[in-house]
């Protein structure tokens, strides 16, 4: 493929091509044209939450966290035994968490399969 020209570009303009010059470029820096606008973190659409090692408390932080974090999916590995497994049952079906939660199944006996619901920018 052929690499245009100034004088390919004037040709196709019509007129008389004047690439940027120094000054252009001083009035862009000035408007910080050339700076990125920065992007809020983004919200990862899946995520793993592991309750090994971890207290109550800390585990509940954890869950929702993740439920109001915007991301849609997530593994929660609560171990085959134990007081968090159980704990997170609860709530996932009787706590504030479970507005929360569209839907949350086994994946096998310690961890769950959880679909949050869609939060808008504005309810975080």
């Amino acid at each position: 493929m052929k690499q245009l020209t100034d004088l390919d570009i004037a040709n196709m303009l019509g007129t008389d091509f004047v690439p940027d010059n120094a000054s252009d470029k001083s009035v862009r820096r000035e408007m910080h044209l050339s700076k990125k606008i920065p992007r809020s973190q983004p919200v990862h659409e899946h995520i793993t939450i592991d309750f090994h090692n971890h207290t109550e408390q800390q585990a509940w932080d954890m869950v929702m966290a993740a439920a109001q974090s915007g991301a849609r999916y997530a593994t929660v590995i609560t171990g085959a035994s134990g007081i968090l497994k159980i704990k997170f049952q609860q709530w996932a079906r009787d706590s504030i968490l479970s507005p929360y939660i569209i839907e949350c199944t086994h994946i096998n006996n310690g961890s769950f399969a959880v679909k949050f619901k869609k939060i808008n920018k504005s309810d975080r």
